[in-house]
């Protein structure tokens, strides 16, 4: 027995460019731009004709002036160098990294020491840190504990970062956010 042929739904991607080059300008008329030439309104025939004498194409820079402002160049190279940028813009952002440190109110001073030698490797890092004291079940009565206990640290911490946020009780947590020093 044969099964039934499934319909296949293929999506055609639609050609969205960000500007219209060449016979894809719509406006009679256009301002065009040229290396060493002042700006000058002149038709689209007119144009093409110009960019297609030089072999470039012609670029609609900005659609929305009036008359729109178009360009000629070699738009594949446009294109190339504007990916090239964008990709050195994104090398260049620095991810901001959140790293936790969890303390109970009754931590002991060995484990405080612990803790304060990784917050510190962190913040070395660059890296953000975010202390908190969760207080579980009847604990939360030691607020105070907990708020001395993030004081501390934010003193300890104070050669290697700075306070962005004070310690605020969120719930059952008692929060305080450290950012690292520049370098």
């Amino acid at each position: 027995m044969r099964r039934p042929q499934r319909k296949r739904n293929f999506q055609r991607r639609e050609n969205t460019e960000k500007h219209r080059i060449n016979e894809k300008i719509i406006a009679p008329e256009i301002r065009l731009i040229r290396e060493g030439q002042e700006p000058e309104v002149i038709s689209v025939p007119k144009a093409l004709r110009i960019a297609e004498d030089e072999g470039l194409d012609l670029v609609e820079i900005s659609p929305k002036a009036k008359p729109p402002v178009c360009k000629i160049m070699d738009y594949r190279k446009f294109l190339y160098n504007q990916k090239k940028k964008e990709k050195e813009l994104k090398a260049k952002q620095s991810k901001v990294v959140l790293k936790e440190i969890r303390f109970g109110p009754n931590t002991d001073d060995h484990d405080f020491n612990f803790k304060l030698a990784h917050a510190k490797k962190f913040l070395e890092e660059g890296s953000k840190l975010k202390a908190y004291v969760f207080f579980r079940g009847r604990t939360i009565v030691f607020k105070d504990r907990g708020e001395i206990l993030l004081l501390r640290l934010a003193q300890e911490l104070a050669d290697y970062g700075v306070v962005e946020q004070m310690p605020k009780l969120e719930g059952k947590r008692m929060i305080m956010i450290i950012n690292a020093k520049k370098k």
